[in-house]
């Protein structure tokens, strides 16, 4: 399950010239600022615009190349695509939209794989409706499944939240997060959204006046201070992945472990094993030199100083590795003086609230730590 993209492309006043590769299932965000390059990028993979330049390859079968003269239409490109406002057929049921998609496949899919994709949309009941009767994210959620009844190689969403309010955004998150966990091909999401991104993207390729400027896993990219001004964060944080390792009944709360630790939540509902996001603020991170006395805090993770950069105002910010994990903390330049930080001291970071995902479903929610 791969895809590989070099392309160039030029309008009159924008040039687009992207580099990447997704080498596995899961969910990969283009992320960057309104106007960067990145619908134009996926309008390219999808063959609705064709490069100037470059070759596309999915799943080890080119479909653009430009050196060869290849250029395969959309249509034989096996591209799942959903656009920002759906673009269901207004005069067909839910229904016979999901049928125009799966007749739009090579194989039909069986009964049991469309009954599949309704349960995990949640669509159901909505069969016989027409999209005029669907809030926003109902119709996104049609939309995704027609698009996934085709059986595409390769699945292309272009800003499916950006239209929506809070409300039916909370709706289709966990339908996107299931998707990823079990759709087992690759997904492209265009956003320019941080939060989104770090709630749903296994990878990120960072995209910058139509440039691929950085890729990787969203624990890494997010935690670079490097790229700050890029992803446009306010405030860094970092992003690790943990198991749910105990629950305290009688105390209300959460064990997690991460390569790098464990951590004290107020309760998830989770089973034990389950995998979780965490997001933790970096001005959620104190630091300390030695194991702090009669403090309310439980949860202390230990390591050692990476990076030390200059923040906004009177600020600075830590990059710390935990094991294999990183942390990002956010303090004064005055206390980073105090406790004399430098690339290699060892550090205790103090973490005062943690904002858990679950990977599968849960919406997100503020969690304060034991004490």
């Amino acid at each position: 399950m791969t895809l590989t993209a070099r392309i160039e492309h030029r309008f009159r006043n924008f040039r687009l010239a992207m580099e990447f590769t997704i080498s596995r299932p899961g969910l990969t965000a283009l992320f960057g600022p309104s106007g960067s390059g990145k619908s134009t990028c996926i309008n390219l993979i999808s063959g609705l615009l064709k490069p100037e330049n470059g070759y596309i390859e999915i799943n080890g079968r080119p479909v653009f190349d430009s050196a060869s003269g290849l250029n395969l239409p959309a249509r034989r490109r096996r591209i799942g695509y959903v656009f920002q406002d759906g673009r269901l057929f207004p005069h067909l049921s839910v229904n016979r939209n999901l049928d125009f998609g799966a007749r739009r496949s090579l194989e039909p899919p069986s009964p049991a794989e469309r009954g599949h994709v309704v349960e995990m949309l949640g669509i159901g009941h909505l069969l016989e409706r027409r999209p005029a009767t669907l809030s926003g994210g109902e119709r996104q959620r049609v939309a995704l499944g027609r698009a996934l009844l085709m059986k595409p190689s390769l699945l292309l969403l272009d800003e499916p939240l950006a239209a929506l309010d809070q409300a039916r955004k909370a709706e289709i998150l966990p339908h996107l997060e299931r998707l990823r966990d079990e759709a087992r091909i690759p997904i492209v999401l265009v956003s320019h959204a941080l939060d989104d991104v770090a709630r749903l993207a296994d990878d990120i390729v960072v995209v910058n006046e139509g440039r691929s400027v950085a890729a990787g896993p969203v624990e890494e990219i997010l935690s670079r201070l490097d790229l700050l001004p890029l992803t446009g964060q306010s405030e860094p944080m970092s992003v690790i992945t943990a198991a749910v390792l105990h629950h305290d009944v009688e105390g209300g709360l959460t064990e997690l472990g991460f390569d790098g630790g464990r951590l004290w939540v107020a309760r998830i509902d989770a089973d034990r094993g389950a995998q979780v996001r965490l997001r933790i603020a970096a001005r959620d991170v104190m630091l300390a030199l030695e194991p702090p006395a009669q403090i309310s805090a439980t949860n202390m993770i230990y390591g050692h100083v990476a990076e030390i950069r200059s923040g906004p105002g009177p600020y600075c910010d830590i990059r710390m590795v935990c094991g294999g994990s990183i942390l990002l903390a956010r303090i004064t330049r005055r206390s980073a003086e105090r406790l004399r930080l430098a690339e290699g001291r060892e550090v205790i970071a103090v973490i005062k609230a943690v904002s858990v995902n679950r990977r599968a479903g849960a919406m997100p929610t503020l969690n304060r730590p034991a004490g």
